[in-house]
């Protein structure tokens, strides 16, 4: 599947470990605004942090049980785009993504994802894809809500996040809802 044309100016690509320092300079650039929502920005402090984890996501890879890419725009890697698993026996799947504050505002996310549901309900035949969102990121939660997603509720202080509960929304999409 990978790299996957979006169309002209986006393309999703497999992260490899040449690309490791390019994704650790990205993060470590919006280290900051990363970190107000993602539990992970502090465990990546020099580009050997991110070794396991590239490994990890090539294995998922590999083994058809997820993935996750790099959003290049115009070439450039301005974020990432992955789904957590494959769960095939239920034909679903969790959305995750993050972009740099800079390239936000673009549709970059907005059309990655309508472009990835289209392979996923199309090709895979998933019947059900998840987004789920801090209740407070509301530039992360207008993303589900503009493709048409169902809002399934909040979950109550759902997640630590360095020094406080973060609310979980829950978003979902059947394949019987997408617009093919």
């Amino acid at each position: 599947m990978l790299p996957f044309q979006v169309n002209e100016s986006i393309v999703l690509k497999l992260i490899k470990s040449q690309d490791r320092d390019e994704l650790y300079a990205l993060i470590d650039e919006n280290r900051k605004y990363l970190r107000t929502w993602l539990l992970w920005v502090d465990k990546r402090q020099s580009p050997k942090d991110l070794d396991s984890v590239i490994e990890l996501w090539t294995r998922n890879y590999e083994e058809r049980n997820g993935f996750d890419s790099g959003i290049c725009f115009n070439g450039q890697l301005v974020g990432m785009l992955g789904l957590h698993y494959i769960d095939w026996n239920n034909r679903a799947t969790s959305i995750g993504y993050f972009l740099a504050e800079s390239a936000q505002g673009k549709g970059i996310i907005t059309k990655s994802i309508e472009r990835l549901l289209k392979y996923l309900f199309n090709e895979l035949k998933l019947n059900r894809v998840i987004i789920q969102c801090a209740e407070n990121n509301l530039k992360s939660r207008a993303i589900p809500e503009k493709i048409g997603f169902s809002n399934e509720g909040t979950s109550r202080e759902a997640q630590w996040v360095y020094d406080h509960y973060e609310n979980i929304v829950t978003y979902s999409l059947l394949s019987s809802e997408w617009r093919t």
